[in-house]
């Protein structure tokens, strides 16, 4: 198969799958992307998500993994998916890259919005350290504010993946094998109230339960944290305590692949109090990847 071939296919996934809950795909906001990473996409790790808030709405998102040896930002940048205007945002990956050891990228983009993220992963076995990451010159400065918020609770040295949001002005910290006992109702309670965010609903609490890590999101706009979310790694989506509406189950019961593949679903609070949830569908999964390093909580299901 040609890649022009993959590309083909791979936009008329998106094409169909967006409209599963009735989001437009046009081929002038999509193919250029697909096409700037066209050597990337034979092997890659391919995923879409959907999301419940109101930001959401009417967006559907495509990412797909990177080799180590592609830059994703000067790639990005050369065709014309993000215009350098002197952010921090804009040099952040060029830190990590020349201070931390990489194993792998990612891109993230909204078939109505455009290019968003792009993912830096660190090599599996090498969580990176919290300080390290501090003390990188384009890191927001809310890092060094809520520092103690994470150290006090274990989380120091467990970051498995950043993302940066070159849209929102943001980062995503993924902390991965954090302690069991951040999974509790009253941890996950006490962590909301210490970022000042409202209490989460009882159904987010029994959601958080079975979850394996979460994410903060931070920026360089605020001294606070804006955002924590909650990750859960499952086969059956529509069997968790989470609210993902009549759009999101018709996709997933309508979906034409990757059934049997594992899903992830996240449930989040933002600063302003909303809270909602996203799944992540996996459209190309390759068995192996450092996803099934990740729990699901089907496995106590397999073992019975």
């Amino acid at each position: 198969m040609s890649e022009t071939t993959q590309l083909a296919d791979l936009f008329a996934g998106v094409e169909e799958s967006a409209g599963l809950i009735d989001v437009a795909c046009s081929r002038e906001k999509v193919w250029p992307v697909l096409e700037a990473f066209e050597d990337a996409i034979p092997q890659a790790i391919i995923a879409f998500r959907v999301a419940t808030n109101a930001r959401h709405e009417g967006e559907f998102d495509c990412r797909f993994t990177i080799p180590r040896h592609i830059d994703p930002y000067l790639r990005a940048r050369d065709h014309g998916f993000i215009t350098q205007s002197g952010r921090p945002a804009e040099t952040l990956l060029a830190d990590i890259q020349q201070h931390c050891p990489i194993d792998s990228y990612g891109i993230d983009f909204g078939i109505v919005g455009g290019f968003r993220k792009i993912w830096v992963y660190f090599p599996g076995g090498h969580r990176q350290s919290l300080a390290e990451l501090r003390d990188l010159p384009s890191m927001p400065p809310s890092l060094a504010e809520n520092f103690a918020f994470f150290a006090d609770r274990g989380l120091a040295d467990k970051i498995d993946v950043v993302a940066i949001d070159y849209r929102n002005n943001t980062v995503n910290l993924y902390f991965t094998g954090f302690p069991d006992h951040l999974r509790r109702p009253d941890e996950v309670l006490a962590m909301h109230r210490a970022t000042g965010m409202p209490d989460p609903s009882e159904q987010m609490l029994r959601f958080c339960e079975k979850s394996f890590g979460f994410y903060a999101t931070l920026s360089w706009n605020s001294a606070d944290i804006e955002r924590i979310a909650f990750s859960v790694k499952t086969r059956d989506p529509l069997a968790l305590p989470a609210r993902l509406g009549p759009k999101i189950e018709h996709f997933l019961t309508s979906v034409a692949y990757g059934g049997d593949d594992p899903k992830m679903v996240y449930a989040a609070m933002t600063s302003s109090g909303e809270e909602y949830y996203k799944l992540q569908q996996y459209y190309r999964f390759q068995a192996r990847s450092r996803l099934d390093l990740m729990p699901s909580i089907d496995h106590a299901a397999d073992a019975a």
